[in-house]
């Protein structure tokens, strides 16, 4: 007889062993006052500062978005109250589509309830529809788009992180009827960027698709924010832009752009978007007036950048071992699961810091690290303290520092 609860036991001991067993902690954020929180922990309230959100910009603080939220609630109720199909169809949620449009420049945009959902049914649908179809994906492509290609059952070529002549090596001999690429423009990791361009110009020579995550990106890249795509001026070459509202945009939920036979053809074969409840009305409304404060405020991107390159050359100078890819991500890297655990753990009990320690599967093991990300909320004071908390740490745990 089958001892289930051994089975669960014995995977969890193995990840508990392995250091790689993840604890939530316990947060409560405190309105106004990012990146500040209140950490529950073993009965006692602390309040701590937060260096891993991927509220990049702060705005799920931001008046605007918060006072709209109010505002969409108070006219419409909590609920949307079905599918897209069946009533769930709100006026802001068409808003909200029509303003993707006109972000990334493209025919038309769908709504998703998150950018994990966003990529595993876009990507299973194509995979599943188009005639011989064979994804040539990244090699550090997020869960979400692996996922997707699976669920498809359809022919995955894994090429070589951001390498170019493999790609292409891989679609020369390829005779498939139907070929999609499928890359980040950031990816959240290692915090570098693709060569978007240079993968354009394949996917036009081989008469490819191109699927393009921006989900590090939208809000923070470009000069309205549509992200690396358009700072890069190639946006219109993409043929699928996927994009989250949960991280820059400071609300939750995710979505596709492209032609308008395409959106269509996902929105109509979809079943992760045609077979769940639709978004909350007022949610599509903070990310409405998010996305268009962004569009022509970029002051929030200038401090963000301005304490991400404070927050490098505090590490440099402390002799922190990190990752300068050129972007908004930094990643501490400590190398070893356990390590990254106590490092993490002495900075939120002894310097009030919360840095979440990333380990196997997000990334692969001997790379484990801190993944810190800045905000236009921190401040150059709060940098000194994380850089000088990071190097006692080192120094307690004995963590090799950079050569």
């Amino acid at each position: 007889m089958t001892d289930y609860k051994k089975i669960f036991r014995e995977s969890l001991d193995e990840l508990k062993n392995d250091g790689n067993y993840r604890i939530f902690a316990d947060l409560e954020k405190i309105a106004g006052n990012f990146p500040q929180a209140l950490n529950y922990k073993d009965n006692s309230v602390s309040e701590v500062t937060v260096w891993c959100s991927n509220d990049y910009l702060g705005m799920s603080q931001n008046d605007i978005v918060i006072e709209s939220m109010i505002e969409a609630v108070k006219k419409v109720g909590a609920g949307s109250g079905g599918t897209r199909n069946i009533s769930g169809t709100n006026h802001y949620h068409v808003l909200l589509e029509r303003e993707l449009c006109y972000l990334h420049q493209k025919e038309a945009a769908l709504l998703f309830n998150s950018g994990y959902l966003a990529n595993q049914a876009t990507l299973s649908t194509l995979g599943k529809k188009l005639p011989d179809c064979v994804f040539f994906s990244d090699e550090k492509n997020h869960a979400s788009m692996i996922q997707g290609m699976r669920n498809s059952g359809a022919k995955k070529i894994i090429f070589e992180h951001n390498n170019i002549n493999d790609l292409e090596n891989k679609l020369k001999i390829n005779k498939s009827k139907s070929k999609v690429i499928v890359f980040e423009s950031v990816y959240s990791m290692d915090g570098n960027f693709s060569p978007i361009k240079e993968i354009c110009d394949l996917a036009e020579k081989y008469n490819a698709l191109t699927f393009l995550d921006e989900v590090h990106a939208v809000g923070i890249y470009g000069k309205r924010g549509a992200g690396v795509a358009e700072e890069r001026g190639v946006m219109e070459r993409i043929d699928v832009i996927q994009g989250t509202l949960a991280k820059a945009f400071g609300v939750i939920g995710g979505y596709i752009t492209g032609n308008r036979d395409l959106i269509d053809f996902i929105r109509s074969f979809a079943s992760g978007f045609i077979f769940t409840t639709s978004l909350p009305p007022c949610i599509a409304a903070g990310a409405y007036s998010s996305i268009r404060h962004l569009k022509f405020s970029d002051k929030e991107r200038k401090k963000m950048f301005f304490i991400v390159n404070k927050l490098k050359s505090f590490l440099k100078k402390n002799e922190i071992p990190f990752l300068d890819n050129g972007s908004h991500i930094v990643p501490v890297i400590i190398g070893d699961a356990k390590l990254c655990k106590k490092a993490s753990n002495i900075l939120l009990d002894n310097y009030k810091i919360y840095v979440q320690p990333i380990n196997h599967p997000t990334v692969p093991k001997g790379t484990e690290r801190l993944r810190i990300t800045a905000s236009p909320n921190h401040t150059e004071r709060m940098v000194k303290d994380l850089a000088n908390a990071l190097k006692n740490v080192f120094l307690e745990l004995k963590i090799s520092k950079a050569a």
